[in-house]
């Protein structure tokens, strides 16, 4: 940039500057002016009897109050928990009565099917002995088959 166009913009910032100037004194006239027809009326109440006694009673009343609320609400969510609990533990009880009678059947299957297997075994020796006695005895020769003992 050369010397003329630097110029150019230094009169144009200058002259931008004034205007603003020029603004911003008008502005604060005008506010100057709305402050100055404002007036301000203020009244004071110069009691200086103030009832104590009657003060510390309200408050001691909206005390008295809010504590009453407050243990009310408390007393009805402990009411409801406990109700909650109560309901859980009833549930839970009878999940185990209800635990305890499918335990209770499965031992009666589980002895039950003990028993058939001890049948079955004994079933199973008493085959294998008619079978020795039957094929491999001294009636095993009165027959045409090898014996097998």
């Amino acid at each position: 940039m050369n010397k003329v166009e630097l110029e150019a913009k230094v009169d144009a910032l200058t002259d931008e500057l004034n205007f603003l100037r020029a603004l911003y004194d008008a502005e604060l006239a005008q506010l100057s002016a709305q402050v100055s027809d404002t007036a301000v009326i203020l009244s004071m109440d110069n009691n200086r009897d103030l009832d104590l006694s009657s003060i510390i009673a309200e408050v001691k009343s909206q005390y008295e109050d809010i504590a009453n609320r407050s243990r009310a609400e408390a007393e009805a969510w402990y009411q409801t928990k406990y109700e909650e609990l109560q309901a859980t533990a009833g549930k839970h009880g009878d999940d185990l009565r209800n635990t305890k009678g499918e335990i209770s059947e499965l031992n009666r299957l589980i002895q039950r099917i003990r028993a058939e297997i001890e049948n079955t075994r004994n079933q199973v020796g008493m085959a294998k002995d008619a079978h020795g006695a039957l094929f491999c005895g001294p009636l095993a020769a009165l027959c045409c088959l090898p014996p097998c003992c």
